[in-house]
């Protein structure tokens, strides 16, 4: 911390201003920035949960541009943003919320299934334990993590050519399970093109670990980036005078965006919106969405 101002790690530049023209320099370099941002998912000022539901939108986000739709982040966050009990989120709502349902619980054949919400077979949770079980921290026989998470992503796609996002998130799962995280941080998805995707073997090894390379230094950036509007946050709290404002800052730590309505430990809708514009007014947060209803607010 300096002035105040708390610093995370630095990403060194070599890492992503390097050219890389060997596999062996590629699966380097990608070690190095997942070593890299192993100190930042560990940094105790990070919102974590944050972290991870942004990754989730830009994974979300990747998917859905592959496929060639034109939604983008401001519509994601409102398909799944006002969804009632019962309602049917649609294709582009459903990639999004397996997404958030991914990064929400430690890594575990349950959450995980719950994650896919069917998107596999039904013997999907015996196939996702022999995955997850799969990966040798040793490295006997399986190859580094890179590997074991581009074998998953290659085999769940040969299977499922049209559950890339379930492919995704499994990947990504096998990436956290081998690193010792515990919970899913994705990066595979920003970083990979629809041609990666239909590569195997080797070549798909290869784009898996550019992807690497590219996504850890977003997520590096964004980091740095919730961890200084946190610290803002917190900075503003003591002049809010809200009966109920620590549990509604706490939502903010953890959610990507929030409807003033979900800020139910306030005391009306009325309390909340207001207790929302005090927040932009002093610089804790945004409003995301840019219209006059049906507003959302974010870090």
């Amino acid at each position: 911390m300096s002035n105040g101002q708390i610093t995370l790690p630095h990403l060194p530049d070599w890492v992503t201003s390097g050219r890389a023209e060997t596999p062996e320099d590629v699966a380097f370099l990608s070690g190095a920035a997942l070593a890299h941002l192993h100190l930042v998912v560990e940094h105790p000022n990070v919102p974590q949960a944050l972290l991870r539901q942004r990754l989730a939108l830009r994974a979300a986000e990747a998917c859905v541009t592959r496929s060639g739709r034109p939604e983008r982040t401001r519509e994601l966050r409102d398909g799944v943003a006002f969804l009632q009990p019962g309602d049917a989120p649609g294709p582009v709502g459903e990639v999004t919320l397996s997404w958030r349902r991914a990064v929400e619980r430690p890594v575990s054949v349950k959450a995980l299934h719950r994650a896919l919400n069917g998107a596999l077979p039904s013997q999907a949770p015996e196939q996702i334990a022999e995955w997850l079980d799969g990966f040798d921290p040793r490295g006997a026989g399986q190859g580094g993590p890179v590997a074991r998470t581009a074998t998953v992503l290659e085999t769940v796609l040969a299977e499922k050519p049209r559950e890339e996002a379930a492919a995704l998130i499994l990947a990504d799962a096998v990436l956290a399970q081998a690193l010792g995280w515990t919970q899913v941080v994705p990066l595979l998805s920003a970083g990979l093109k629809r041609r990666d995707l239909r590569k195997t073997g080797d070549e798909l090894r290869l784009a898996c670990h550019r992807a690497v390379i590219a996504s850890a230094a977003e997520a590096t950036r964004l980091a740095a980036d919730l961890t200084r509007r946190a610290a803002r946050l917190h900075a503003v709290a003591p002049k809010l005078r809200a009966k109920g404002a620590g549990a509604a800052l706490d939502m903010f730590l953890s959610r990507d965006a929030v409807a003033p309505g979900a800020l139910t430990s306030l005391t009306s809708d009325r309390a909340a919106r207001r207790f929302c514009d005090r927040l932009v007014e002093l610089g804790a947060i945004r409003e995301l969405t840019g219209r006059d209803t049906f507003r959302l607010y974010g870090l």
